[in-house]
């Protein structure tokens, strides 16, 4: 069965592509199923802005097959929340991996409470266009400074150690990742919904 995963990121390929490995489903990126563009992401949450891609690649895709998009979030308690759903966003529309690393470090700067809260939220849309949604979350500590490279397009990977680990994102194996991470907890959902439905 394929399932258009609406994303041009790499890195949240690699991890969603092997959390399907030797499964029925075979994941395409947009790249790989031949759609152009990219959706708007003006919504005011992660469900909006992930139904938002979702939709954006059932309607533009040649075939009707299912199709998923996921939107994270990263939300830090001396901040108040922030930068929430705009954590891709936040050091500039265009910020490079390295400057939203190095804004989000700055904005921490002396401060005690460093803990943080990690959430993605998956839309997934049948061929026949019934929307389904699943969540999941991670809880961690952001370092002072990064301590390794960090994934390509994925700023916080080499300053998030998530809680009861000590290893950052960036340091874990693809597998050891899907695992323990918000993204991972969520496309288990997904993946335990679609074997269901398969049965």
């Amino acid at each position: 069965m394929k399932i258009i995963f609406a994303t041009r990121n790499q890195s949240k390929a690699k991890q969603v592509k092997a959390k399907f490995a030797g499964s029925e489903f075979l994941i395409l990126t947009l790249d790989e199923a031949g759609i152009e563009g990219d959706a708007i992401e003006d919504g005011d949450t992660l469900r909006e802005n992930a139904l938002k891609k979702a939709r954006f690649a059932h309607e533009s895709s040649a075939q009707k097959v299912w199709t998923m998009a996921d939107d994270t979030g990263l939300f830090i308690r001396h901040l108040n929340g922030a930068p929430g759903i705009n954590a891709a966003r936040w050091a500039g529309e265009n910020a490079t991996t390295d400057e939203i690393t190095r804004h989000t470090l700055k904005q921490l700067e002396g401060a005690s409470d460093r803990s943080a809260r990690f959430e993605t939220v998956v839309a997934l849309i049948s061929p026949e266009g019934t929307e389904h949604f699943f969540n999941g979350e991670a809880f961690g500590t952001i370092l002072e400074a990064p301590r390794t490279a960090p994934q390509p397009k994925m700023p916080y990977s080499p300053i998030f150690v998530p809680d009861g680990l000590d290893k950052v994102w960036a340091e874990m194996t693809v597998e050891e990742e899907n695992i323990v991470s918000h993204r991972g907890k969520a496309f288990d959902k997904v993946q335990a919904f679609l074997n269901e439905l398969s049965k």
